[in-house]
């Protein structure tokens, strides 16, 4: 018989135990598969709950208040949650358009914007609805919070506020903050940041150029 006649070997499947290796090696990777999906589909959960809960900042209810000013717009969470008097009274100015028009009279660099008393003629307003109580709770005044002027430490305010360019902690306790900015921090940054006479013995001043509070709204 030549060698081209001779007869094959026939090639048969490959041993048992090199098929449960490789079987063993395909479940552990099938395994890895799925943890990986669920670790991804946990992160993509997670993320759409947060976005959920800080979606205009506020996963309870609280009411958001746009101020479209003439250097920019932005968004202030108010914790109605925390501090009812307080936001309840701030609202009710908003939606009666008390703030329309007027404008940030005291301004300082890292310190904060005032406003809700005057407007670019020097005409003065004050609300109808007189001082809220003296208001306390854990907020504190972080970058961007927002807050009620008063007369003194722990005094009830009306219708003056200010917004926090930086954090200032000195004031937690002695003001009433009751919400933080939640987007356009950059435009309270710019108008804190605009020249001022420093004519307030407290430190800042009137801009020299009126930043005026065009609208305020309620979302």
């Amino acid at each position: 018989m030549s060698p081209l006649e001779k007869p094959r070997k026939r090639v048969g499947n490959p041993p048992q135990k090199l098929q449960k290796s490789s079987r063993k090696w395909m479940y552990i990777a099938l395994v890895l598969i799925v943890v990986a999906i669920a670790a991804v589909a946990f992160v993509i959960l997670q993320n759409s709950s947060f976005n959920t809960k800080n979606n205009n900042g506020s996963s309870t209810g609280n009411p958001i208040a746009i101020f479209n000013t003439s250097l920019g717009t932005f968004k202030v969470e108010l914790f109605r949650d925390k501090m009812p008097i307080t936001v309840n009274n701030f609202v009710k100015l908003v939606n009666d358009g008390f703030y329309n028009g007027m404008i940030f009279y005291r301004i300082s660099d890292n310190f904060m914007i005032q406003a809700g008393r005057y407007f670019p003629n020097g005409t003065e307003k004050f609300s109808p609805y007189g001082n809220v109580p003296f208001e306390t709770s854990d907020v504190k005044h972080v970058d961007g919070a927002i807050s009620m002027a008063s007369t003194g430490a722990k005094t009830g305010g009306s219708a003056e506020f200010f917004i926090c360019d930086g954090i200032q902690s000195s004031l937690d306790g002695n003001y009433a903050a009751f919400g933080v900015t939640i987007e356009g921090i950059e435009v309270v940054r710019n108008i804190a940041s605009q020249p001022q006479d420093n004519s307030n013995p407290a430190g800042g001043g009137k801009p020299y150029t009126d930043i005026v509070i065009k609208s305020i709204t309620i979302e």
